[in-house]
């Protein structure tokens, strides 16, 4: 096998014919962070060159000015013997300017390799910021061309970078984030990266961590009737779907408790065999007295499903003991969950994640910890049955509009009225068709939004409608609330307009292309404030309408009708860091 050729490779080197030292190191053993067989989380990592594989030398065509970042070739090394696939992206803007050659910049990359080991793609952009490519990162071309160089997708790729730019390009491709910072990187980017790391063996690290944490515990035999739990949000029972697909992997049957604000969401989701809705005063927002009555007919409910075990899935600051209590007392002898509080003899399985691993993978984790794994061919990433959803309201004009969805369950995470009506209003000038989504009761707020540039669907669309609008929509912009997770489920891109009440690594959308909009750094962050605690909701007041046509555009989204105005501006990219 050989590196593959290209503008930024080194001269191409048989693999067996490099010395063992640049294999692998002497310190780690192949098989350590191997994972057997279970879902496939990561396949490749793509790896930013200056600052984060090396210290940034500016403009850099000298390898003896090679200084490799500390821990660097063991980190790599780990990733090998993992079997994980490596790639280099790098934005090289001194190839446009003039201050290095393409074989100076070979040579450095060979110089590279040679202290770190073998790569298995150099993608390089030598365009400047001016040139409007779509490989210069924040554009996610060369994540896109990695990914495609290392027979993978975008989803099953992590990009390790130690500026924003490197996490807009991962994000808007769809891939993993992590951001390890350097005096260099500014506090906004490291504020609104979706998972950050000391340093880069941290950050190799917690990738491992995650691909083994959905490696299955062993299990004697197949299980017969599996009550699975979520309650609360639409939302969080669409990020528990994988899990829960895992678990119907391995059981006969497969029963889902949700609450009622979850309904309609639960009536979506692959491999579940029955519902049962029922409220749950300690874990509602907004929950009814704790009636000792409702109680016991919950108990009793739960008797009559007849599980042989059951996995309650909760959210990290929920507490899964008090429904654990009641399945006992129904007679379930095998129960699973996350809890940080001592469960005593309620749980079987007592499992623990730490904090900041998004919501999906939180799940997954439980799941493989109580045996259950999702099958081959089955990817980590959301999902909805296609049979049984409406068809989608007349008006919209076919396939390729761009949907809004202003309204939310909870006022923190909404996006402001008035700004939703803006955006309405530049993307409909910049020749994009937009349709305003809201279900009953939201009708006065979409009318408001859609004015007389957008389709008005406010009121007729339920979670199941939404979904059919989703269908054939090529982007969504929302905010933090369970229509982000819906198209994520339908493969949409999104435009995120995320409140930081809560981790953008826990709640942003997962595994599809987005872009995230708002100041991460508001004073609300990580309060999980349901009202705004700020006066003018400045977290996404200050969002510009511009900023979210960049995003569309950055997602690859075209305007699919003629323009309304000449002037619509160039494609100006989202994301910050510096020019390099």
């Amino acid at each position: 096998m050989f590196t593959p050729r290209g503008a930024g490779n080194p001269p191409p080197v048989r693999r067996d014919q490099r010395e063992p030292d640049q294999r692998r190191s002497g310190r780690v053993e192949p098989a350590n962070d191997r994972v057997a067989a279970g879902p496939v989380l990561y396949d490749a990592v793509l790896l930013d060159r200056d600052g984060t594989l090396v210290e940034d030398v500016p403009y850099n065509g000298d390898p003896e000015k090679v200084r490799p970042m500390p821990g660097a070739r063991e980190a790599l090394d780990r990733l090998r013997a993992a079997g994980l696939r490596l790639a280099v992206v790098t934005n090289q803007s001194g190839l446009a300017k003039g201050l290095f050659t393409v074989e100076q910049m070979r040579a450095v990359h060979a110089r590279i390799e040679e202290l770190l080991g073998p790569f298995d793609s150099w993608q390089v952009c030598p365009h400047d910021d001016g040139d409007g490519c779509a490989c210069r990162k924040p554009a996610p071309g060369l994540v896109h061309r990695a990914a495609t160089a290392l027979g993978t997708t975008p989803a099953r790729c992590v990009l390790v970078g130690d500026i924003g730019r490197d996490m807009t390009a991962a994000l808007a491709a769809g891939a993993t984030g992590i951001l390890v910072p350097t005096p260099v990187t500014r506090p906004e980017e490291v504020s609104a990266a979706p998972h950050v790391a000391p340093d880069l063996p941290a950050a190799i690290e917690e990738i491992l961590r995650r691909r083994a944490a959905l490696h299955p515990a062993p299990r004697p035999r197949r299980a017969g009737t599996v009550l699975v739990v979520r309650s609360d949000s639409a939302g969080d029972v669409l990020v528990t779907g994988p899990a829960i697909r895992a678990v119907a992997a391995g059981a006969e049957r497969v029963v889902l408790l949700h609450g009622p604000r979850g309904r309609a969401a639960a009536a979506l989701l692959p491999g579940v065999d029955a519902l049962v809705e029922w409220p749950l005063p300690w874990i509602d927002g907004d929950p009814a007295p704790v009636d000792p009555d409702d109680i016991r007919r919950l108990t009793d409910r739960l008797a009559t499903v007849g599980a042989d075990e059951a996995v309650i899935f909760t959210s990290y600051h929920q507490s899964p003991l008090p429904l654990a209590l009641l399945l006992r007392l129904a007679g379930v002898a095998r129960i699973s969950a996350i809890s940080d509080d001592y469960p005593g003899t309620l749980l079987d399985t007592r499992h623990r994640v730490p904090a900041g691993v998004p919501e999906p993978e939180r799940a997954l984790a439980l799941a493989a910890a109580a045996g259950y794994a999702l099958p081959a061919g089955d990817d980590p990433g959301l999902r909805i049955r296609p049979d049984g959803l409406p068809p989608a309201p007349v008006g919209l004009g076919g396939p390729g509009y761009v949907v809004v969805h202003p309204g939310s369950a909870v006022q923190t995470r909404a996006c402001p009225p008035e700004l939703a009506a803006r955006i309405v209003r530049e993307l409909t000038a910049a020749s994009y068709r937009v349709a305003v989504t809201g279900g009953p009761g939201e009708a006065e707020l979409t009318a408001r939004v859609a004015g007389d540039a957008g389709v008005d669907l406010g009121g007729r669309t339920g979670l199941a409608d939404l979904a059919a609008v989703l269908t054939h929509a090529a982007a969504l912009v929302v905010g933090n609330t369970g229509p982000a997770h819906l198209a994520v489920a339908l493969d949409v891109p999104v435009v995120s307009l995320f409140a930081p009440t809560v981790p953008y690594g826990q709640w942003g959308p997962y595994r599809v292309p987005a872009v995230r909009l708002g100041d991460a750094a508001a004073p609300c962050r990580d309060t999980r404030a349901t009202r705004c605690p700020v006066p003018g909701h400045p977290c996404l007041s200050g969002i510009e309408p511009g900023h979210v046509l960049d995003a569309v555009r950055l997602l690859g989204v075209p305007g699919d009708r003629p323009a309304a105005r000449a002037d619509a501006g160039p494609v100006v990219a989202a994301g910050g860091g510096s020019a390099r």
